[in-house]
């Protein structure tokens, strides 16, 4: 069976009173519309049609060719948004799924299980309804003597008896595309003064024609976002899934009520999350790793057995066995190899630390490189930045960093070099040599240990 998915997108969001448009709020880390999309991506390989209204452009310029685009220059209902889309679907696909953007919940599993669904039974259209007896504002499902679906009524017109209903509409349609388009000029007007694409229940039956219904119980998959408690209602709910899959792939969250984590986020087993932990972004942890408490990890990649307590990392690396912290900062670029520690306030941007390096603490490395095994001491600085242009610093194997070193970039320090603590760096230090002073000068080789 050929698929298309229409994705309505386009109502304004008002009740968010924002600049920014409806879909392209965060929620778990990724814009409200690309919960949707995503969806479509899992059921189908042709490209999703997106009806789009309110800024428009910036929804093309975030979604790209992910998606085609279909205009609802005036919003007069979801039956209207869809009509809007005949032209660009109207002799494609043999079915049509369609999908309330604003409703970004919804399962993939229940999506695939509505078309197979529709694929089992002869009607026009199949629908999916969710018991949900504490969702208030959703559409309610009424069936007949029999148990068929006869109408779905609007919560703003249903009477006191429908509204008592706990079956709720989900907004995901699967429709014969011939029959969708045929009946779609035929919506009734609202009182609203609007057209609904619910109204073709009514319709279908009025023709005799049976109406699937796949029925859920996840009553979170219909929480819908137009307000900013709705958004937050989401938040929470999604939050909470997400916390429930890690658990169940062998992640341990001490406590999940103040663990976050977004749903772009890969963890690996037996990894431990303490708590007040923020994990953002394109972040993968490896397994067997420490995480928190009180730790911020954006867009950052580590391996296996790390630890990393009441930091900040933001689009750092690090290979295996590298702990940091606690109240530690490594800022964009910063690369940490196997078996690098970094203490106590220590900040690194843009910077790698070779195997077995150590910043104890107290330290900021910038626009380096450092070699194996260096040791950095407390108030290390390099001096990358001269009011222009940024400069490198490489420090070679070995190397030990006395306290309170400042090293003045572009320089070198040869393997085995040290300096002593105060030390103003501004030449470049041979290997095995010990440099002094303010500004500091070599005073003699030291005796290699090779």
């Amino acid at each position: 069976m050929s698929l298309s998915v229409l994705i309505l997108a386009a109502g304004q969001g008002t009740r968010l009173k924002s600049s920014r448009t409806k879909m392209l709020h965060p929620l778990g880390g990724r814009p409200i519309l690309d919960y949707a999309l995503q969806v479509a991506q899992a059921l189908t390989d042709h490209k999703p049609t997106v009806v789009v209204g309110r800024d428009s452009d910036a929804v093309r310029e975030w979604a790209g060719e992910r998606a085609e685009y279909v205009i609802q220059a005036e919003q007069l209902g979801t039956g209207h948004a869809v009509l809007q889309a005949r032209p660009a679907l109207q002799g494609g696909c043999e079915r049509v799924l369609v999908m309330l953007a604003d409703m970004p919940l919804i399962r993939i599993d229940s999506a695939r299980a509505l078309v197979a669904a529709h694929q089992r039974q002869r009607g026009p259209l199949s629908i999916l309804t969710v018991l949900a007896p504490n969702q208030k504002d959703f559409g309610r499902i009424v069936r007949d003597s029999q148990g068929n679906v006869a109408a779905i009524v609007e919560a703003a017109h249903a009477t006191p008896e429908q509204l008592a209903l706990t079956e709720k509409n989900s907004g995901l349609f699967c429709l014969n595309a011939d029959w969708l388009w045929e009946h779609l000029p035929h919506l009734p007007l609202s009182p609203k003064g609007e057209y609904y694409l619910t109204d073709l229940v009514a319709l279908a039956v009025a023709e005799g024609a049976p109406v699937s219904a796949h029925t859920i119980d996840d009553e979170t998959e219909i929480i819908g976002v137009n307000t900013r408690a709705q958004l937050a209602e989401a938040e929470a709910a999604l939050r909470k899934r997400i916390n429930a899959h890690w658990l169940s792939e062998g992640v341990t969250l001490i406590d999940p009520a103040t663990t976050y984590i977004e749903a772009t986020v890969t963890i690996g087993r037996d990894t431990m999350i303490w708590p007040n932990t923020h994990l953002q972004g394109q972040t993968v942890i490896g397994p067997d790793c420490i995480i928190g408490p009180n730790t911020i990890i954006r867009d950052t990649t580590m391996g296996h057995q790390c630890e990393i307590e009441s930091s900040v990392l933001e689009g750092a690396w690090l290979a295996d066995h590298v702990d940091v912290g606690p109240f530690a900062h490594l800022r964009k670029g910063a690369r940490l190899e196997t078996g690098v520690h970094i203490g106590n306030f220590g900040e690194i941007k843009n910077a790698t630390l070779g195997p077995g390096a150590k910043m104890g603490h107290f330290s900021y490395i910038g626009d380096a490189t450092l070699g194996a095994d260096v040791n950095i001491g407390a108030g290390t600085i390099t001096c990358n930045y001269d009011g222009v242009n940024k400069h490198h610093t490489i420090i070679g194997d070995g190397v030990f960093v006395g306290s309170d070193t400042m090293l003045v970039a572009p320089i070198t320090l040869g393997p085995k070099a040290r300096t002593g603590a105060g030390a103003v760096v501004t030449k470049d230090i041979p290997a095995d040599a010990l440099a002094v002073g303010m500004p500091a000068r070599v005073i003699r080789k030291l005796k290699s240990t090779d």
